[in-house]
């Protein structure tokens, strides 16, 4: 069985997605009971949702809103990555309050979507170090060349668990080669990094990727962290623009096939229960 780690769920009727607006393929919502149906038949036992990117105003309501749809029977739902944005002042009073939450089980900043400076900034570091002990993760979502700021901030904070989303973002359409390569090893060398695989599929070419496309990011992302340092994920609703969900999960299976079974439940499974503490 399956733990998805990155779900996004997107409800326009409840929250504001301003990005949206320019991904006119994901300005539709994406619903749990429609997930939920696929998932099943997929494997998939239980989700982690990954916040969307919401208005800020509505980072709060977000939580709320996936919190009670964990509460519905039948729920796939077990806990949720939540928005955050340690530049700001305000970020110590609002951890407390997040950390007082047990759904809550880590935080993502994503970075591609603002200035380099904003992970660089002392306030940013300092705040993102509050993390350590908590128990709970930061998830990096950065475009390649953003490495170096992502291993710098993973230096700063050598208490906190990381989470490189998507295998580091590789630019597979282009054949991303030897420079991802060495951002991922790099990576890999910080303890406190673990690699999500996750959703690559909706960097390929949508109409022409096979599971040999997929090989090398998979494989060398994996080799370069450890089977016990990578955790398994869909990225859906972004997964539908390379295929969807039925066909990444294939895909994943058919990447495995030459791995052992422990391997493969530490990567489908047993890492996130033992990260999240989802027993």
């Amino acid at each position: 069985m399956i733990i998805d780690t990155h779900l996004h769920l997107i409800d326009r009727t409840a929250l504001r997605y301003p990005w949206l607006a320019g991904e006119p393929a994901l300005d539709h919502d994406f619903l749990h009971r429609d997930y939920a149906v696929q998932a099943r038949r997929a494997g998939i036992e239980a989700a982690l949702h990954m916040e969307v990117d919401v208005a800020p105003s509505d980072i709060e309501a977000e939580t709320n809103h996936v919190e009670a749809l964990a509460r519905e029977p039948g729920s796939l739902l077990c806990g949720a990555i939540v928005s955050c944005r340690p530049e700001e002042e305000g970020f110590a009073a609002w951890l407390e309050k997040a950390k007082a939450d047990p759904f809550v089980k880590g935080f993502r900043r994503v970075l591609h979507v603002v200035p380099d400076a904003v992970s660089e900034g002392a306030l940013f570091r300092e705040n993102v170090r509050r993390l350590a002990g908590s128990g709970l993760t930061f998830d990096l979502c950065i475009f390649p060349r953003q490495t170096g700021q992502a291993r710098a901030l993973a230096d700063s904070a050598p208490d906190v668990q990381f989470i490189l989303d998507h295998c580091g973002n590789p630019d597979i359409r282009a054949g991303a080669g030897r420079e991802w390569r060495q951002h991922i090893t790099e990576m890999a060398r910080r303890p406190n990094v673990m690699a999500k695989i996750s959703g690559v599929v909706a960097y390929a070419d949508p109409d022409t990727w096979t599971v040999a496309t997929l090989r090398p990011y998979v494989e060398h992302t994996i080799e370069s962290f450890g089977w016990d340092r990578v955790v398994w994920g869909s990225d859906w609703p972004v997964c539908t623009l390379g295929g969807g969900l039925l066909a990444w999960v294939s895909a994943t299976h058919a990447l495995l096939a030459g791995a052992g079974e422990a391997e493969r439940e530490k990567l489908l499974s047993a890492n996130a229960r033992k990260l999240w503490k989802l027993d």
